[in-house]
């Protein structure tokens, strides 16, 4: 109900048309259970439909602030679960795959400064399609947060279904732009997806060529793309041929359906579903990504199909009955009344709701008024249908003779861990040394354990380490043990005296036989001669008679002198 002082405007045109037998849809007033399912989420970043890139540009953002209004106006906000404002991207998420030069470029290139650039501009393709308007940086930033507030939701659970119509600008490359699209937001929602999923399709039924994604994915075996799109070698992107089928470990995993001009709505749903079911029994998604690109309805501006909005919504409630969480993205779609009234409808679809065909009552009626404000115009037999029934069904056995290649889902050993988490990782597999290092607290290298050794300790293998510099006397390794009490002597008992020339250098040496010695213990390192000493008779001599020892103590005298060895007796 519109008051009286609000039905003119500054203007003094009519607030809203005069609809006259046409009817006006009744918002929906009841609320959702929270506690039913699915749970739907709904991302709308505030103001990024107010970009523009340019008067004659087909690209026309205003399409999101459209959109926005007819989902209000049903009142299917009242059926979604959660409506987010998502915040900005930040330049580290966006180089989670693009380049960081290219990134850069991006944040300082303005409409003022483009002439001092254009080198740069040139560089990273800038130009025609994707050219340089006010706040472009912040308008990346915006549509690349709302995806990857949506991939974040569906990882947590909190969510089955996450909606952001102001995504899925798939050709944008790594290193530059394409296609009207600057920032690639469906790659790095899929890497966001791919922390928690171990596999994840990406489908496309843009009316161009999902190229950026399937060149980021080409080598991987964890997300499939399959693309439904015009192949003609000379449409835009001129990719996408039925013979590209990815390379390396990505081989089979990548699956292209190129289809002809006019393609009508029986058809189109005949091969999408059939790929599709298809696909999802082979690889077994844990997620799906749904690009819902509206320039493959009829009449679009730069398209040429033949699809209605209900065909194109019966794609995404196809995909939606497989009950596997989904990520659905806008795209392209330059009729922008058509672009509105497709994803209006297929929000509804998503949260189970069913909606009039009249339009509701917004400040933007004049947009509806040639289709006399219905949500489901004929837009179809504009442009004659060049697929054949034969054609289709080759596409289609060409298609599933690849998945066979599949051999069931590939298992998943998430060995590939995200960037972020192998730094935490190896933070906490660093030493304390370096992390004294980066710290810069002069400490690194410098931290030793004490250890503690009890008198009577015995050192062997790793831990048989000296605690003395110099060589340590058999004396003072003989004392610290006790002589085993048995029957027979002890060894070491027939050991000879000190020398008195040992006695007068003031050296305490014990001399042991080089014999025994060699049958007790081997020596740990080489032998070094401390002193020379002339050995005493041994105690046991001392009753031989006075001649008998005089003899003995010469033939010691001619004997080779023994040396004193650093050993260790046990």
């Amino acid at each position: 109900m519109v008051r009286a002082s609000q039905a003119t405007t500054f203007s003094s045109s009519a607030y809203f048309d005069d609809r006259g037998p046409h009817g006006t849809a009744q918002p929906i007033t009841e609320h959702v259970n929270p506690h039913s399912r699915p749970i739907v989420s709904y991302f709308f970043p505030k103001g990024v439909g107010e970009h523009h890139y340019g008067e004659r540009h087909p690209m026309k953002p205003h399409r999101l602030t459209l959109t926005n209004a007819l989902v209000m106006g049903y009142g299917l906000d009242k059926q979604i679960h959660h409506i987010y404002n998502p915040r900005p991207a930040t330049q580290a998420e966006l180089e989670m795959y693009h380049d960081h030069d290219y990134i850069d470029f991006l944040s300082r290139v303005t409409p003022n400064n483009q002439n001092e650039m254009r080198h740069l501009i040139d560089t990273f393709n800038c130009v025609e399609d994707c050219p340089i308007f006010s706040e472009m940086y912040d308008f990346c930033r915006m549509y690349a947060g709302a995806s990857l507030a949506g991939a974040r939701k569906l990882t947590a659970g909190t969510c089955d279904t996450a909606i952001n119509w102001s995504g899925g600008l798939h050709h944008a490359k790594r290193g530059e732009a394409s296609g009207f699209c600057y920032v690639n937001d469906i790659v790095l929602a899929i890497l966001e997806l791919l922390r928690y999923h171990p596999r994840v399709l990406y489908i496309d039924i843009d009316i161009h060529h999902g190229d950026g994604v399937e060149l980021a994915f080409y080598h991987s075996n964890r997300v499939m793309t399959v693309s439904f799109h015009k192949y003609t070698g000379d449409f835009f992107p001129g990719t996408g041929k039925l013979d590209d089928n990815g390379a390396s470990l990505g081989k089979h995993f990548c699956l292209n359906v190129p289809l002809q001009d006019g393609i009508d709505d029986d058809m189109y749903l005949t091969i999408f579903k059939t790929v599709i079911e298809d696909t999802v029994t082979a690889f077994r998604p844990t997620s799906i990504v749904l690009q819902c690109g509206a320039d493959s309805l009829g009449c679009d501006r730069l398209g040429a199909f033949n699809l209605s909005i209900a065909a194109h919504g019966e794609c995404v409630n196809f995909v939606r009955k497989f009950n596997v969480p989904l990520l659905v993205l806008g795209g392209g779609g330059y009729t922008i009344k058509n672009v509105s009234r497709c994803w209006t409808y297929e929000t509804a679809v998503l949260v189970g709701a069913t909606i009039p065909d009249e339009l509701p009552a917004t400040v933007y009626d004049p947009f509806f008024r040639d289709s006399q404000w219905k949500l489901h115009p004929p837009l179809t037999g504009r442009v004659e249908n060049q697929n054949s029934p034969a054609s289709l069904q080759r596409i289609t056995i060409s298609i599933r003779n690849k998945l066979r290649y599949l051999q069931g889902a590939p298992s998943v050993a998430m060995q590939e861990i995200p960037p972020d988490l192998e730094g935490w990782l190896a933070d906490e597999e660093r030493k304390q040394d370096e992390i004294d290092e980066e710290r810069g607290t002069a400490l690194a290298g410098e931290r030793r354990s004490d250890r503690t050794m009890a008198r009577n300790e015995f050192f062997e293998g790793d831990n048989d380490v000296d605690q003395d510099e110099g060589p340590v006397s058999v004396k003072r390794t003989v004392s610290s043990r006790k002589p085993r009490a048995s029957g027979k002597r002890a060894r070491g008992k027939a050991r000879g005296r000190p020398s008195a020339s040992a006695k007068e250098d003031g050296e305490e040496t014990e001399e042991i036989p080089v014999a025994a010695a060699s049958r007790t213990t081997k020596p740990r390192r080489t032998a070094k001669p401390r002193a020379r000493a002339r050995a005493k008779p041994a105690e046991k001599d001392k009753d031989l008679p006075d001649g008998d020892l005089e003899a003995a103590v010469d033939a010691e005298t001619d004997a080779p002198t023994p040396v004193d060895l650093d050993i260790d007796i046990s």
